[in-house]
């Protein structure tokens, strides 16, 4: 009803923007308003004259190579003199105080050791303010106040730092420098450990190949010694029979019983190739001149 007759309403702590056939006419402070709107007077918009807070959180890195986020709270208003500057001459006023926000960390943080950082929180503040109240201004905003809330560095670089810690309470103002040497040497160290574990895996390897073969060894003296006290005791209780023939029948003995295991087997995947009992003789044949080569090496 009250615009249908011209009149407007102007909260406390508000101002409203006139136009006057679309261009700026004045700013009207809180109360009520004639508005004729016939005659092509406007409101374009209602701009708030309260303190507004804007978080910024912006990473970078120090002077010792330390990524951090750095988290800024702007506290702004607009002024109502330059009411229309603010209406007027930006589009979103947060993303614009963000970007100088940025630009005034970004040049300053790099410039100090994290342990600097942490110690002048209010110069880089003040450094924020400083510039944001210069380049404000001018779109008609006041910068009430600046205050770096927290500096969070990487999460890494503060595990490091619980663990010395943890080791020695009086380590706690360490450099990040001498965190970053300290944390070298123990790469070292570990890797020494590492190294010696290696050896000592390789040694073990040698120790069991050798133990190994030396069980092997054994393992075929006392078959040779075995078939040698039996070729003997042979010998003397069956008259008229040489070494020769107790070692033929002793291979062929073993030929029938190894082919009586691989036929009782059902799932047996040995391979024979075919050949005739006669070709036993070959093989002990074989088996005497290899043993007679041997023992004249």
């Amino acid at each position: 009803m009250g615009q249908a007759l011209g009149l407007i309403q102007v909260d406390q702590s508000t101002v409203a923007i006139k136009e006057s056939f679309g261009k700026f006419d004045e700013i009207l402070g809180p109360g009520c308003h004639f508005l004729p709107w016939c005659i092509g007077k406007q409101i374009a918009g209602y701009l708030s004259l309260r303190v507004q807070q804007l978080d910024v959180r912006c990473e970078t890195k120090t002077k010792d190579n330390v990524f951090v986020n750095v988290v800024a709270s702007v506290q702004y208003r607009a002024l109502a003199d330059k009411a229309s500057d603010a209406f007027y001459r930006l589009t979103n006023t947060r993303e614009q105080i963000q970007s100088y926000v940025f630009d005034v960390i970004r040049a300053s943080v790099p410039k100090m050791n994290l342990d600097d950082a942490f110690e002048q929180k209010n110069e880089i503040a003040k450094a924020v303010e400083d510039e944001l109240e210069k380049a404000m201004s001018m779109y008609g905003y006041e910068i009430v106040q600046t205050l770096i809330v927290d500096i969070e560095p990487d999460e890494h670089v503060k595990r490091a730092m619980n663990e010395i810690n943890a080791g020695n309470i009086s380590e706690l103002f360490l450099s990040f420098t001498e965190i970053a040497a300290r944390m070298r040497v123990a790469a070292n160290e570990k890797a020494e450990a590492e190294k010696i574990l290696q050896i000592k895996r390789a040694e073990g390897d040698a120790e069991s190949k050798y133990l190994a073969g030396v069980g092997i060894a054994r393992q075929r003296q006392a078959i040779v010694d075995g078939l040698r006290d039996s070729v003997l005791a042979f010998s003397e209780n069956v008259p008229g029979t040489s070494a020769k023939d107790v070692m033929d029948m002793v291979l062929v003995t073993q030929y029938f019983d190894t082919m009586k295991e691989i036929g009782a087997s059902s799932k047996s995947s040995s391979v024979f190739i075919p050949h005739g009992p006669g070709a036993v003789k070959d093989i002990a044949a074989q088996i005497r001149d290899g043993q007679l080569q041997a023992r004249m090496l």
